[in-house]
Formats: C-alpha cells, sequence, structure tokens
C-alpha cells in the first residue's frame, strides 16, 4: 500500500487557522496550537454575543424610552400598559427613536395611550 504524505494538507489547514488568528495577541496570532484555541473560543463568542447583543439594544431601547416618559410625567410601565389596552402597536425600536428624534409625535402617543 502506498505511503501517505499529509504535509501539503497540514499546511492548507494550519494557514486557514493562522489566517483568522491575525490581529490576535502574541503567540495566539502565529503558533498553530494557540491561534486554533483562540480561533475556536473567538468562535463560541461570536456565536454567543450574536443572541447577547438582542438583548443589549432592546435594553437600550427601554431605557431611551422610559427617560423620554418621565419627560411626558408618564411612568414607562404605565405607558406600555396603556399601548396594550388600547391595542396601540408601535414596537420599542420606533418608540425610542421617536422619542429622540421626534418628541412631539411621542408626546401625542403617550397622551392618546394614557387618556
Amino acid at each position: 500500500m502506498a505511503r501517505v504524505k499529509r504535509g501539503l494538507m497540514r499546511q492548507k489547514r494550519h494557514r486557514k487557522v493562522i489566517a483568522r488568528a491575525s490581529g490576535y495577541f502574541q503567540r495566539k496570532r502565529n503558533v498553530f496550537k494557540n491561534a486554533h484555541e483562540q480561533v475556536m473560543k473567538s468562535g463560541q463568542y461570536a456565536f454567543r454575543d450574536r443572541r447577547q447583543r438582542k438583548r443589549d439594544f432592546r435594553r437600550q431601547w427601554v431605557v431611551r424610552i422610559s427617560a423620554a416618559c418621565r419627560m411626558c410625567d408618564v411612568k414607562y410601565s404605565q405607558l406600555i400598559d396603556g399601548m396594550t389596552k388600547k391595542g396601540m402597536q408601535v414596537n420599542r425600536k420606533m418608540l425610542s427613536e421617536l422619542a429622540i428624534a421626534d418628541m412631539d409625535a411621542f408626546r401625542k402617543l403617550v397622551s392618546q395611550a394614557t387618556a
């Protein structure tokens, strides 16, 4: 049986990992073992943080809406409760954009929800 030499494929695999690890700190960028460990860990962080980013944005929107509600003398919970009871369907992202860009429209929305 013929002998299988794996030099070329190993080089390709290593080169791919090292390329993905470029920009990392110290030996994590150019030593294959360290680079491979860090590339794998980076993939785990990326997977986790793609989901966490959505939570962070929602938290930020709630904080902005709450601050705008305080300017209108209404609590955040009262606004959301009033909107659900009236059947107003505006998501938190749009509410926060309204609070930042067009405070008059936000005040009208708050007055409709709390009336």
